[in-house]
């Protein structure tokens, strides 16, 4: 398990690195050159390429206030500022009116669409009109399994069935022996294998507990529910950085001395990782998927480029910790982590 654990953490610091080199950062003062020159470039509207002005959309399954996907924008939107892209976002949590978005996307002749397969049931029609509309199409986020079928050029995210089975692994390093997957939006397909992969290679024993994600006090009352009818629960995994705060005021309502780790990071988490009220965090780069989304449309439509091979781009999991929790705090502020 040591040696899982080292792969995926030896995978994440390589994805730092990478995205450390696409942002230039500021550690020289080239790279704070670089960056300056990015946000004013951003905040005056301009392009750093002369390509037509083109439209994309990025539909994805976010509900309201998920912080999250204000990190995915963030990335798309630099993206868009530096590529001469009119970048439009839309979302819905419910998967007929996303749906619905990517047709409403596809009449207005955008010329190239992001779209997240949380359900990908109920986005395959779309896709398909989006194919016959010649409109190219990127994943990002969920459904890489269904990318291919649906005809999308590439899917950029994490597995995340590896993204759970680092979990389960990272799990068994700390010691513990029973936990409770907090799955927040029933029929979500990510969110299950997630949870199914922590499953998979937690030596203990892992179940699962549905909560709506839309309500945060139920899902406060639930997971004080869970911890007070089993006393042997040592970990809650939640799937999503703003869940993570509502487990912590659980566990302490519930007098429970239960671990609080997490998927995603923000804000909140890098502060609950440097404080300890949080053990781990699993850090899929939204921004850097938002970026590389539009980025890639880009460099098809400018010259045909597609990244992958027919594989997706990962940009996770990485296995975030106390010792890492400081250097990123200063990105989780800006809103790029």
């Amino acid at each position: 398990m040591a040696k899982a654990r080292t792969g995926v953490r030896a995978m994440g610091a390589v994805l730092v690195v990478a995205l450390g080199v696409a942002l230039a950062g500021c550690s020289s003062t080239g790279g704070k050159r670089a960056e300056d020159a990015r946000k004013a470039a951003a905040s005056q509207g301009k392009s750093t390429v002369s390509t037509p002005r083109w439209t994309f959309a990025m539909v994805t399954h976010s509900g309201d206030g998920d912080t999250f996907w204000d990190i995915v924008q963030n990335g798309a939107r630099e993206a868009a500022a530096k590529d001469n892209i009119n970048f439009v976002y839309s979302h819905h949590d419910e998967a007929q009116q996303q749906a619905q978005l990517v047709d409403a996307a596809i009449d207005k002749e955008v010329d190239g669409i992001i779209v997240t397969l949380a359900k990908p049931a109920a986005m395959k029609s779309a896709l398909e009109r989006a194919r016959k509309a010649g409109i190219p199409v990127i994943t990002v986020n969920s459904g890489s399994a269904e990318s291919k079928e649906f005809g999308a050029l590439t899917h950029i995210g994490q597995d995340e069935t590896v993204a759970g089975e680092a979990v389960g692994t990272e799990l068994n390093e700390r010691g513990r022996r029973s936990a409770v997957c907090v799955l927040h939006e029933q029929g979500n397909v990510g969110h299950e294998q997630r949870c199914a992969g922590a499953k998979k290679t937690f030596e203990g024993r892992m179940t699962n507990l549905y909560v709506d994600g839309t309500n945060m006090p139920d899902v406060q009352a639930s997971i004080v529910s869970k911890l007070q009818a089993d006393r042997d629960i040592d970990a809650v995994v939640t799937l999503g950085a703003p869940f993570a705060d509502t487990a912590v005021k659980a566990k302490q309502d519930a007098g429970s001395k239960a671990e609080i780790d997490t998927f995603d990071l923000n804000e909140k988490v890098a502060a609950g990782l440097k404080s300890g009220d949080l053990g781990f965090a699993v850090d899929q780069q939204p921004y850097l998927q938002g970026y590389e989304a539009v980025d890639l449309l880009w460099l098809f439509k400018y010259n045909a480029d597609v990244l992958g091979g027919g594989k997706p781009v990962l940009t996770g999991p990485q296995i975030v910790t106390k010792d890492q929790a400081a250097e990123l705090e200063d990105y989780t502020k800006r809103g790029t982590r």
